[in-house]
This record gives structure tokens, C-alpha cells and sequence, in this order.
């Protein structure tokens, strides 16, 4: 029932409008007129205002064809990483990818198209369908931003689907809550030739923290990076100061506690260890530390509804759509706090977050598909 053509078609027209974070006011319009000409009512919110961008996110509702049916959400965002400047696609058989200069931006507009096209064949077929409620957020990739300024008491669903993650015929229903970290090393400047020893260099002091601490996968449940470093004046200044900036993310609240504070006491040991006395005076190096929960876990059990759902879908289909975890945070984080059961379903995005990024054409269309299905499921009040 999937229209692949008219599938591919809007694919590589998304793709072909850049949107990075708190610049996706052309692609939403796009998408607004794309909903409004299939049916829906569209609101656009004012969450672009508050973080700075030129659009806000996009609620569409379309009216359910079944009494009694449930309403049911889809969500994907609108936004890409970068380079996508200029995105040049190129389609060899079912795979298509750029030519290698920019992201595709199938992350996760390959989420978008799959929703879009499973709406209209429901309605075209005149299929059973609660009322449907899709939310198009801006600023996914710069920390959820969108979500988190989406004012969930607009939606009447409980219950839906996040598109937005690698893979196809999967369900993500376990996702890590994550820190983001800023530690701010405070050293004393001297001349780095003439007077050395009068000075406390922060790099040293940030170079000792981060080189005895766990980084990278923690364990199976927890990773830990640090991903920005800056300071410094001069090569012949010691350094004074240096902000080094990261994250950690984990499965379990327990260990995401333990490895902030591993970190944390990272740099505060070596601070400890860097002082110097001038003219009587003691100078001690020390260190500014800030946390910010940068969003809350994904969590859903085998057993819920959305999962029943979906498993349900699938079966229609012949398939199976196991539940696994992931290590990246997504919307789903975010409308879960808020009290709605939503799981993060695979849409074919592949080699995300790099030039090398590609979609396969039969992944598309089998997502579509199982959006569909569930959309059905979810009106029969399985």
C-alpha cells in the first residue's frame, strides 16, 4: 500500500533543504504546507523564540475515522547536524546517500517521511485511525531543545511513536539519561620563559584530571566524553585558565551519579595537588564545576501498551520488532517525562552524524509500513 515513488520523492526533497538547529524555518514551512494540503490543522509554537531559532515546532492534528479509538502521537524532528549546507544526493538502486561533502539528513527526515506517508495512506484508504497527532520538533540535535519547550499538556495521546534512530524493524525502549559537564580551571599566569615556576599552568592541572579517568565506554551501560577544550593566552604565558567541556550518559541513574562524580573528583584531586608561594602569599590552582541534567532516561517495560502495539504490527506484517537500548538520547526522553508512553522506533537512517550517511530505499518504505500497522493496531484498542 506504501507509495514508494511518491516516498523517495519527498525524501530527497527534504533532504535537498537545509535545516540545521535554529534554521529550519524554510524546511518547516515546507513541511507545514505538505500537512495542511493532506488534511491536518497546523500550529507552529513559539519554542524557536526561546532558544534563539526562526521556527518554532510543529503540532498537526487530523481527526480519527473511528469512534472510541484512542489518540495516537508520531513525532521526528526537523533539524540535521552538519555539514548540510548543500546537500547533493545521489540514488544508486535503493541506497541513497550524498556525494560525500555533506550529511544526507536522514537523521531524521527519513522519520518524517515515513510518518507522512503512512498518514496518507490511512486516510486515502479511508483506514481505521484514532485521531493523530504529529509533533515536528526544531533543535533535536542541540539537546532536545525543541521537545523540551513543547508544551506537552496540548497533546490528548498517551501513547506514540518517536521515529528517530538507526536501523529498521527495532524498538528503542531503553535510552541513558545524560550530564552535561563545564569544568573551569583556574591556574596563575607567569612568563612562560623568564618565570615559569611562579605560575600554576591549567592545562597541566586539566591534562592530570583527564588522563586518569575512565572516558570513553564506561561500561555497557555508561559512557563518558569530554569534546571541547579551550584556554590559554599565548605559548609564552602559562596558562591560567582552561574550560574543558563533556558529557556522560548511562542506563542507570546510579552509575550516571558515580561517573559525574568520578569526573568531578578527576579535576578537583588535581587541583589539589598545583600550588606556588610569591612573596609570602600561597596561590592555589582550583576548579569551577558545573552539572546540568541535560535529559532524563528512556525506560519502557516489554509490557507496555506502545510495545504490545508495535510487536502487534509486525506480526501483521511477518516480521518481528525486538526491543533493544541505545546509547543516544532522543524526543522520546523528553515526552516520557511528561507522563506520554512513547518508544523510539528505527527508521533506516544509517551512518548518521557523518558524510557518510545513507538510506536504503526498502528500509523507507518498511518503516512507513509499520507505522501504519500500528496506527491500525492502536484504533482496534489492542
Amino acid at each position: 500500500m506504501i507509495n514508494q515513488k511518491r516516498l523517495i520523492e519527498e525524501f530527497l526533497e527534504l533532504t535537498s533543504i537545509p535545516s540545521l538547529s535554529r534554521q529550519e524555518a524554510k524546511v518547516a514551512r515546507r513541511l507545514e504546507s505538505i500537512l495542511k494540503n493532506m488534511g491536518a490543522s497546523v500550529e507552529v509554537d513559539a519554542a524557536g523564540e526561546r532558544v534563539g531559532g526562526d521556527t518554532g515546532n510543529i503540532l498537526a492534528r487530523f481527526a480519527g475515522n473511528t469512534p472510541g479509538a484512542p489518540p495516537f502521537l508520531l513525532s521526528g524532528h526537523m533539524d540535521t547536524v552538519g555539514p548540510a549546507a548543500h546537500v547533493r544526493t545521489i540514488v544508486e538502486g535503493d541506497i541513497i546517500h550524498t556525494d560525500h561533502t555533506s550529511v544526507l539528513g536522514g537523521d531524521d527526515k527519513a522519520g518524517l517521511v515515513a510518518i507522512l506517508e503512512a498518514i496518507r495512506v490511512l486516510r486515502e484508504r479511508s483506514l481505521p485511525h484514532g485521531d493523530l497527532e504529529v509533533v515536528i520538533t526544531i533543535c533535536e540535535e542541540s539537546g532536545l531543545l525543541g521537545a523540551k519547550h513543547f508544551d506537552t499538556a496540548r497533546l490528548r495521546a498517551r501513547r506514540g511513536l518517536v521515529l528517530d534512530v538507526d536501523g529498521v524493524n527495532e524498538l528503542v525502549t531503553r535510552a541513558p539519561a545524560a550530564n552535561r559537564l563545564a569544568f573551569t580551571v583556574h591556574g596563575l599566569e607567569a612568563h612562560a620563559g623568564i618565570c615559569p615556576e611562579r605560575g600554576i599552568s591549567a592545562v597541566q592541572v586539566a591534562s592530570e584530571a583527564i588522563a586518569g579517568m575512565r572516558l570513553g565506554r564506561v561500561d555497557a551501560e555508561t559512557t563518558a566524553n569530554l569534546g571541547v577544550m579551550h584556554g590559554g593566552l599565548a605559548t609564552n604565558i602559562v596558562p591560567s585558565q582552561v574550560v574543558v567541556r563533556g558529557e556522560t550518559r548511562s542506563l542507570s541513574e546510579a552509575k550516571l551519579a558515580a561517573q559525574t562524580e568520578h569526573m568531578r573528583a578527576r579535576f578537583e584531586e588535581a587541583a589539589a595537588r598545583h600550588a606556588v608561594t610569591l612573596e609570602g602569599r600561597e596561590h592555589r590552582a582550583r576548579v569551577d564545576i558545573q552539572v546540568e541534567r541535560q535529559y532524563e532516561r528512556l525506560s519502557i517495560g516489554d509490557d507496555a501498551t506502545i510495545v504490545r502495539l508495535v510487536g502487534e504490527a509486525a506480526r501483521a506484517l511477518g516480521r518481528v520488532c525486538p526491543t533493544r537500548s541505545t546509547g543516544g538520547g532522543s524526543d522520546a526522553n523528553v515526552f516520557v517525562t511528561h507522563g506520554i508512553e512513547v518508544a523510539n522506533l528505527a527508521c533506516g537512517m544509517r551512518d548518521i552524524h557523518t558524510v557518510n550517511e545513507w538510506v536504503d530505499v526498502k528500509d523507507l518504505v518498511a518503516t512507513a509500513e509499520l507505522v501504519l500497522e500500528t496506527v491500525k493496531a492502536n484504533a482496534r484498542g489492542a
